[in-house]
């Protein structure tokens, strides 16, 4: 399968460009977004697909992806289902064109059904900077929740979430009724402003002018209406700007607690580079945020939406002996302070004039590093101010508290991400490889690792030539997930083979096999189904060992479950006779055999996943699809539903 349709066989609305905008493939989830027919978007300008208001982020999002090679994120408004449109955030980075080795772009739609509240930091910050607030307003739960704005206008609001019958009380009673029609008749466009008086808890009535619009936030996300609040009263007294301050800090504290969970959670360095673009600026009152990682001693840059990707790309795959502010933050693990461009000449002379500091005339940078000193180097984040900005003593605390935070968390994911990659490893060189040509029979074999926890699993499966000229097919799974497991895993499967090389029946087999594993008294017992197959007319001798069902797919897209006889788990009872059943594999017809990872997992059931397994057999079995191609769409649904376990699959069909 080509790496390129790979990206694009994504559940996220997904696409595939030139590194001049030009769509070359897109998924259906994409068009399905975009509200356009998907033989119409190939060969067109991605920017084009879009309605016009998004088409200058759409192609400034490609734009960055095409000059460097980094990650571009942006935040854009699909057209929507149902007339709604719907806030994503957009993900853009190169790969490679693997059948001719040109850079193409990957656009992709990232999953924040986790963290929905990254895709309300772009409205907050457009909201404060036109000086005017912003509320969000659930009818479902019927309560309008403060998102902020203009610190003048957070003083209007006492508490971050309220219920909208409370805020109603707050409405002079004239105006009362129109502020009800605009919540239920909001639309996807803004409506026009409507004027209510509206009563503080401090220094009486204020004209509020306010208008509507609704938005789903992400795919298959909630839908929330969105009331702009503008204050036109003139008048500032001192207790609003109290309140002002106090609700702004109550709104910093949450902020912070949502910044905080976030890099705890984050499972993955996407997930976490997600985490610091959408918050980091909007956390510390910053314009912008650069994200610096240390990869083979060379810089990694990542910016939010404050910061065109373009103005740092000299820093990115810099070595990190190049001298700039933020290796020597990283180098020495001290935060480094620049006030402007005439203190960066002063202090680096050597390095370049980097565009990070826009010229550095109107802009400071503060840079706080990740790993504190001593520890291996893991990068830095910077944030950009308006020139003069100074930041508080306790600010800055709270910033290096939250980097330290962050460096944890990125130590973690890193540490995680080596011990999947040593387990996966190691499991994969466990499991054989099937012999390039079985007479007679078309076998594929699959295996996926869990990725629930890092420890090494104990499915298997096997395929080999008997004496006789029969195949013989195993598939098994040993419990538990530890070191312990993959090592009982290979004894199972060359004990197997040994006497398998003696015994012509497979259900001899298992009951040598049980017989061995009872002697020496292991710790662990087996599942396993075995199947010896003729390749001539398809005759086919199956027992189990406490294993799932075999599953029969058939070319008219029917399937049935077969239940094959046989006894009780291996290693556990001793004396046991394995029986065996005899059937037939039809020429038109395939054999699957899974794992229980493939088919059972909370929420489903074995009869459910069973019946799920099967008629995607039948279905590819129908449309005409070889063994790997089976197997392949099996897997598929089993990881992408319920992967909690180990997953094995195993395809026969008769050449």
């Amino acid at each position: 399968m080509d790496a390129s349709d790979e990206l694009l066989r994504r559940a996220c609305p997904s696409a595939l460009l030139t590194l001049e905008g030009a769509v070359r493939g897109l998924n259906d989830a994409m068009a399905t977004a975009l509200d356009r027919p998907l033989e119409r978007c190939v060969g067109r300008d991605f920017k084009d697909l879009w309605p016009a208001s998004q088409q200058m982020p759409a192609e400034s999002l490609v734009a960055h992806a095409a000059r460097a090679d980094a990650v571009a994120m942006r935040e854009l408004e699909f057209p929507g289902r149902n007339t709604v449109p719907v806030s994503c955030l957009l993900e853009a980075r190169q790969v490679r064109d693997p059948a001719g080795g040109r850079p193409l772009i990957w656009v992709r739609a990232l999953d924040t059904r986790n963290d929905v509240t990254s895709l309300l930091i772009p409205f907050r910050l457009a909201t404060a900077a036109a000086g005017l607030g912003l509320w969000m307003y659930s009818s479902q739960e019927d309560h309008l929740e403060w998102l902020g704005g203009l610190p003048a206008l957070v003083a209007l609001i006492p508490d971050p979430t309220a219920p909208l019958s409370r805020v109603i009380s707050a409405v002079h009673p004239d105006d009362r009724e129109s502020f009800r029609q605009l919540l239920r008749s909001a639309s996807t466009r803004q409506s026009p402003w409507v004027r209510l008086r509206y009563l503080t808890q401090h220094d009486g009535w204020h004209r509020l002018a306010v208008q509507v619009r609704r938005l789903q936030l992400g795919f298959d996300g909630p839908q929330r209406t969105f009331v702009v609040v503008r204050d036109d009263t003139k008048q500032e007294k001192r207790k609003q700007k109290a309140q002002a301050a106090l609700t702004a800090e109550r709104q910093r504290a949450k902020d912070t607690a949502d910044f905080s969970s976030a890099l705890i959670t984050a499972a993955t360095e996407q997930e976490l580079q997600q985490v610091v673009l959408t918050r980091l600026a909007a956390t510390f009152g910053a314009g912008g945020a650069v994200l610096a990682l240390v990869d083979d001693s060379r810089l990694r840059i990542s910016t939010d939406a404050g910061i065109d990707i373009h103005e740092v790309e000299a820093l990115h795959g810099l070595r990190l002996d190049h001298p700039t502010p933020l290796s020597e933050a990283i180098l020495t693990s001290k935060p480094q302070f620049i006030p402007d461009r005439a203190d960066f000449v002063r202090r680096w002379p050597h390095a370049p004039l980097l565009r990070f500091l826009r010229l550095g005339f109107d802009y400071a940078i503060s840079i706080t590093p990740l790993s504190e000193a001593g520890d291996r180097p893991l990068g830095a984040w910077a944030m950009l101010y308006d020139s003069g900005y100074l930041s508080p003593l306790d600010e800055q605390t709270l910033v290096g508290t939250m980097a330290d935070l962050a460096g944890q968390a990125l130590k973690r994911i890193r540490l995680q991400q080596a011990r999947m990659e040593l387990a996966t490893a190691l499991q994969q060189t466990m499991l054989p490889t099937l012999p390039e040509h079985l007479p007679g029979l078309e076998v594929a074999a699959r295996y996926r690792p869990s990725r629930d926890g890092l420890d090494i699993g104990g499915d298997w499966y096997d395929a080999f030539m008997m004496p006789d000229g029969a195949i013989a097919l195993e598939i098994g799974d040993v419990q538990g997930h530890d070191v312990d497991a993959a090592a009982f895993m290979g004894q199972v499967r060359m004990s197997m083979r040994a006497i398998a090389a003696q015994e012509p029946d497979p259900g001899t087999v298992l009951t040598r096999t049980n017989e061995l594993l009872v002697v020496t008294a292991p710790a662990r017992f087996a599942s396993c189904a075995m199947l010896h197959i003729d390749p001539l007319d398809g005759r086919v001798i199956g027992t189990s060992a406490g294993h799932v069902p075999l599953l029969c797919a058939h070319a008219d897209g029917s399937h049935e479950v077969r239940e094959l006889p046989g006894g009780p788990v291996l290693g556990v009872l001793p004396g046991i006779e394995y029986r065996e059943a005899i059937f037939t594999l039809d020429d038109d017809s395939a054999l699957v055999m899974v794992t229980d990872g493939v088919v059972e997992g909370p929420g489903l059931t074995l009869e459910a996943g069973l019946e799920r397994a099967g008629t995607l057999a039948a279905r590819a079995v129908r449309d005409g699809l070889n063994a790997e191609e089976t197997a392949d769409r099996v897997l598929d649904a089993a990881i992408a539903v319920d992967h909690l376990d180990d997953v094995a699959v195993l395809v026969i069909r008769r050449a």
